[in-house]
């Protein structure tokens, strides 16, 4: 009998326990749903401020425009033989300062500039004439032009300012890094001659000239300095 009168009691239970659990699932849905919602909400306003953030990048650091001039003036056209049989790739460091001194620290303004630069060495062949070549006993002997340098230049491509510092009062001298680089081209082409690159570019062309000549059916070739 008291097992009967309980019954209604486990009943009570059992529905307030599923009442219960269902009011925590629609309370879940409902707070997902709102998360759902906060997020669309809230992803407009993220790309925005990612999109004036780009915009503002660009206005502080745009993108130059090169518009070449349509007019191209030719100055000169000649024809060239030169032999290029050697090619040195040189790094330099340079640095380069104006406003030195006791007041450098207001006015002053000073650089490091890492210049990759391309020298090419040869001999230029439009310079040999038939008096420097004969026939001695069947041996070809050749009197070759000096070696040459024909191009010393930086390569842009690789070269660039390492560090800068200006004063407090000064925004930079702007014809500095131009000065740089010119001195770059000179201690390039000089570390190139002090490396003996035309010494070499000799040599090579020696070598060069020597298999054509066999080639040519000559029976020996003699180089005169």
């Amino acid at each position: 009998m008291e097992n009967r009168n309980n019954l209604p009691f486990y009943v009570f239970g059992i529905l307030t326990v599923g009442v219960l659990l269902l009011i925590g699932f629609v309370l879940i849905n409902t707070v997902e749903r709102g998360l759902r919602q906060a997020q669309s909400a809230i992803r407009p306003l993220s790309d925005l401020t990612q999109n004036v953030g780009t915009q503002v990048a660009q206005v502080l650091n745009p993108t130059p425009t090169i518009i070449p001039d349509p007019v191209t003036i030719i100055h000169s056209v000649r024809s060239l033989a030169r032999l290029e049989t050697i090619q040195y790739s040189v790094e330099k460091v340079i640095t380069a300062e104006s406003g030195q001194g006791a007041f450098g620290f207001l006015f002053g303004d000073r650089l490091l500039l890492v210049a990759h630069g391309i020298v090419i060495a040869g001999v230029d062949l439009e310079k040999l004439s038939p008096q420097d070549l004969r026939l001695e006993n069947g041996v070809l002997v050749v009197r070759l032009p000096e070696a040459e340098i024909f191009i010393a230049t930086l390569d842009n491509a690789k070269s660039y300012v390492y560090d800068r510092e200006t004063g407090l009062f000064t925004k930079g001298n702007i014809q500095l890094e131009t000065e740089a680089r010119r001195a770059a081209e000179e201690e390039i082409r000089k570390a190139a001659l002090e490396d003996g690159i035309l010494e070499q570019a000799n040599r090579n062309a020696q070598a060069y000239l020597l298999r054509l000549f066999l080639q040519l059916g000559y029976r020996d070739v003699i180089f005169e300095q």
